[in-house]
């Protein structure tokens, strides 16, 4: 099957009203042409799950200003101030998640899990309307799984099977998020052959990647 795609038909992957995983932190390691596609095709009303909301011109925050997003899960909002305005006038949903509680919950969606415990948020607004366990007397958080219908992730190196490999801290997110989306799309900065990318450096197998665009660097 050949993976490699254009920007424009990874986007219409995207339909309005769906849930998109957007791997990244602060913008570092996100797929930034496939946000600008997808900005500029006007998809709506996006559940949004991601680390932040980047700047309000970086990354997911561009959805965010373009008011593309219903609902966000994140970790934090703070470097976008027009995250916080939507949130504070009730024009956007906001779920704020603790990051590695975020994290995990990706990674037991990932996983096939049905949730795990965590004292984090434990006499918190975190806990609202959250299930409380105990275990050996203390007192955790039951935290459920996050899917995704669409994730999109970024990777510095693809091989033409899918095989991805991230440089540095571009890492973040996107191995977790490639394993807990019906459709998962890489953005490349380089497509190489098969057997180019040793081995041992791939991070995410291609058996997780449905689709491949870029490699114009």
């Amino acid at each position: 099957m050949n993976k490699l795609i254009s920007v424009e038909e990874a986007v219409e992957h995207i339909k309005d009203g769906m849930s998109v995983m957007i791997g990244g932190f602060l913008g570092c390691g996100s797929p930034h042409k496939i946000i600008d596609a997808l900005e500029k095709k006007g998809t709506k009303d996006l559940t949004v799950i991601g680390n932040d909301t980047g700047f309000p011109d970086v990354g997911i925050g561009k959805l965010v200003v373009s008011k593309q997003v219903k609902k966000i899960i994140a970790s934090h909002i703070g470097t976008n101030p027009e995250t916080g305005r939507q949130m504070n006038e009730k024009e956007t949903d906001v779920e704020l998640v603790p990051q590695g509680t975020l994290a995990e919950r990706v990674r037991a969606g990932g996983s096939g899990l049905g949730g795990f415990l965590t004292p984090t948020g434990i006499g918190t607004i975190v806990e609202e309307g959250k299930e409380k366990i105990k275990v050996n007397g203390e007192e955790f958080l039951l935290e459920l799984p996050l899917k995704a219908d669409v994730a999109l992730i970024s990777g510095a190196k693809v091989d033409k099977k899918g095989n991805v490999y991230y440089n540095k801290s571009t890492r973040n997110f996107n191995p977790l998020m490639a394993t807990a989306a019906d459709i998962v799309i890489v953005e490349a900065d380089e497509i190489v052959e098969v057997g180019e990318i040793d081995p041992n450096d791939v991070m995410t197998p291609s058996i997780f990647v449905d689709y491949i665009v870029g490699g114009e660097k």
